[in-house]
């Protein structure tokens, strides 16, 4: 493990609550000079308390991005690691999903890591170090039904990922990331909300109420396969730290063994299973 003196400070998106809280908190702990953000840093106030530096930083405001990324900069010259994990899932099907939905999942779960990521490297190159942990998904490796919207932004993530770490490998800079399972956070209560209410009379009436059913009993804490924030933000502190990090980091059981699953049974098996656990009997 690399130390704080080794990397310099550390930022990190979406610390209200969650993964990003729990990340925060590991990394403050481990040494780090921690720079916690949000949309509201008045949520932060516990981090605060627990010697992180605040910030607030709503990720698709590009002059809050700027004005984040250069107050870290005036005072330690770099960011040593950038932990992009804000975000969170736009749900249901992909019919009654407005463009304006697709836009705003795409803008903070794609555009503003990118962004971030860009903003954070001529710095990162003139020092000759620094690292980009991209909280990911195992949607980003596998999508299914209900989730198109969110796992295409993580399958984004995943693809710039691949591009960007050969790219500024050569300045001594490393992106890696890391590709949680289920995690008992509030993200679920955002999940459903997102899903589109178009009355009782739409085609996927049932398939949506059935999708909510689903997506809470899979998010429930004790479910199968369902983690802790805590423990994926101890895995993020490993990739950010790590001297030579894996290019992934897949967290849980359904993270590593999902994706394997999906590419050894045929798609039209995978659609009927799927299907059968979400019916729509109003599809027609």
């Amino acid at each position: 493990m690399l130390k704080p003196s080794d990397m310099g400070p550390a930022l990190i998106t979406g610390c209200s609550s969650g993964v990003g809280y729990a990340t925060a908190l590991a990394f403050r702990a481990a040494g780090f000079e921690t720079f916690a953000t949000a949309r509201n840093s008045a949520q932060l106030g516990e981090l605060r308390a627990a010697g992180c530096q605040i910030l607030t930083l709503d990720v698709t405001d590009e002059a809050a991005r700027r004005a984040a990324i250069e107050a870290v900069e005036r005072q330690f010259g770099s960011i040593g690691i950038l932990v992009n994990n804000a975000g969170y899932g736009q749900y249901g099907p992909v019919e009654e999903i407005s463009l304006d939905d697709m836009r705003r999942q795409f803008e903070t779960n794609v555009f503003g890591s990118l962004r971030l990521s860009q903003l954070v490297l001529p710095a990162m190159r003139r020092i000759g170090r620094g690292r980009i942990v991209n909280v990911s998904s195992v949607a980003g490796r596998v999508s299914a039904l209900g989730g198109g919207a969110y796992h295409a932004s993580k399958f984004a993530v995943e693809a710039l990922a691949d591009a960007l770490r050969p790219e500024v490998e050569p300045f001594g800079i490393d992106v890696v990331n890391v590709l949680p399972g289920p995690i008992s956070t509030r993200f679920e209560a955002v999940l459903l909300k997102s899903i589109p209410d178009t009355g009782v009379q739409s085609p996927y009436f049932l398939f949506k109420e059935r999708l909510a059913h689903r997506m809470h009993e899979f998010l429930q804490p004790g479910a199968f396969g369902v983690m802790t924030a805590e423990t994926v933000a101890a895995i993020i502190l490993k990739a950010g730290t790590a001297k030579r990090p894996r290019t992934r980091y897949s967290v849980g059981f359904i993270a590593r063994f999902g994706p394997l699953g999906r590419v050894l049974a045929p798609d039209r098996i995978v659609d009927f299973v799927t299907r059968r656990s979400i019916q729509n009997t109003r599809s027609k």
